[in-house]
Parts: structure tokens; C-alpha cells; sequence
């Protein structure tokens, strides 16, 4: 759009550079992970993009994790996933979310707004989960459904919220969020932390929040083609 308002090329190039700059200032991260003991927690969340389950989930987590998350997931079957993990932990809540945990969990609330969005409060391990998806529907205003989802985390220490707030980072209506929590991408990923869509780093929908006293080990970015939304793995020190 600037292009049009300027008619030497050499201006063309300088516009693109400086915004180049500030994307990358902006997106792209670079951090030493730290070392991870077998004793520390590996939390995934995914948006499984409908056609996905846990067993995929696993296959491009490369892991099976302490805590895994899926959104949009309607491929689930838990009597039979019980059946073949019968050590394992498996849950299938509203609206298409659905929890896997290597220990058992507690199930604190579930809400749905008027407009579809969803969070699970659960507790396991000693630690607050929030696991969020906020409805995509472009009618609907994203500060109603942030709104929200701030009136219900109403945990602050030894808290994790994940999942897909379907606004980036840069987004005003996560403020109250970044008052209170770390962006686990942030503070230990590397690469770009935007997560949609299709490998293309356009925008940040997905995410993971960490309390401040809990710390970030390590965070990656797994950029798969089974979902239009990469997944988010992290470590946090138990």
C-alpha cells in the first residue's frame, strides 16, 4: 500500500527493510534453553484443526508429554484410547476440547460464553490449568470474548493457560494477561512465535502463559502440515 505513494524504487526497498527490521524485532526469538530433567513437567497444546487426535498429536510431538491439550479436536475416542494407554489419563470436555494427562486431574470449571468460547479450569500435579479456545466467528468482537476469558482466570501462581486466544501477541485485549503471566515463547523459544497459518509465520493465535513464579526451561514451535496451526511445547521446572 505504501509502494503506491512512492515512486523511486531505492524508497521501495528502504520502506521494506525497516519493516522487515521491526517484524523481526518483533517475531523472531533467539534463547539458550535450559536443561530439562526427566522430573520436569512437558506441557503441548495443539489445535488439532478437526482431523486430529491424540495418537497424531503424540507422532508430532515426538513425546508423549506430562499435559497435552487439543482444541478443535473431534477425532477422539476415549473408551478406546483408555483401553490402548491404560496407565494414562483421558478427558473429553466442552466444545471440542480435550485433555491428556499422565496423572490424574481435577476438573475445576467449565464455561462457555453466549458466543462459543470456552475454558477448562483443571488442577494437576500441584499446578492451575486454563485451557482457552476462543471462537473464531469474525462477527463476534475479540474484546467480549477476552473479557471473558480474563473474569475466569482467577488464579495467578502456579498457573498455566494455553491454548488458541485467536488474537496475536501484539493484541490489547491480552494486557491483563501480560501483567500476570510470561509468554512461554517469549522468555525461552526460538524462530518465530507466530503459529498460523500453514508454517507461515502470519500470526500468533496460539499461545502459552506461565505464571511468573513458575520457570521456563525450554519452548519450541512444532510446525506441522496435519493443521493449519503449528503446536506449542513446553517445559516448565518441577
Amino acid at each position: 500500500m505504501l509502494s503506491v505513494f512512492l515512486k523511486k524504487r531505492k524508497y521501495h526497498v528502504i520502506v521494506a527493510s525497516v519493516l522487515l527490521v521491526i517484524w523481526l524485532g518483533r517475531s523472531f526469538k533467539i534463547h539458550i534453553p535450559e536443561s530439562v530433567k526427566d522430573s520436569d513437567l512437558e506441557v503441548v497444546f495443539w489445535n488439532a484443526s478437526r482431523d486430529n487426535g491424540f495418537e497424531e498429536a503424540f507422532n508430532e510431538s515426538s513425546s508423549i508429554p506430562d499435559v497435552l491439550v487439543l482444541v478443535e479436536s473431534e477425532k477422539v475416542r476415549v473408551k478406546l484410547l483408555q483401553l490402548k494407554y491404560p496407565n494414562y489419563y483421558f478427558y473429553k470436555l466442552r466444545n471440542g476440547i480435550t485433555i491428556f494427562s499422565k496423572t490424574a486431574i481435577q476438573i475445576e470449571n467449565e464455561i462457555t460464553s453466549n458466543y462459543k468460547s470456552t475454558v477448562i479450569n483443571f488442577k494437576t500435579q500441584g499446578i492451575n490449568f486454563y485451557a482457552v479456545d476462543v471462537t473464531g466467528s469474525p462477527d463476534v468482537p475479540r474484546t467480549w470474548e477476552l473479557d471473558f476469558v480474563n473474569k475466569i482466570i482467577k488464579k495467578q501462581e502456579k498457573t498455566i493457560l494455553l491454548g488458541d486466544f485467536n488474537v496475536p501477541f501484539e493484541s490489547k485485549t491480552l494486557k491483563e494477561i501480560k501483567a500476570n503471566f510470561n509468554h512461554a515463547f517469549n522468555e525461552k523459544g526460538n524462530g518465530f512465535r507466530e503459529t498460523w497459518f500453514w508454517n507461515i509465520p502470519l500470526l500468533s493465535l496460539d499461545h502459552i502463559w506461565v505464571s511468573k513464579d513458575l520457570n521456563i526451561l525450554k519452548t519450541q514451535k512444532i510446525s506441522t502440515f496435519k493443521s493449519d496451526h503449528s503446536m506449542l511445547k513446553t517445559y516448565i521446572k518441577q
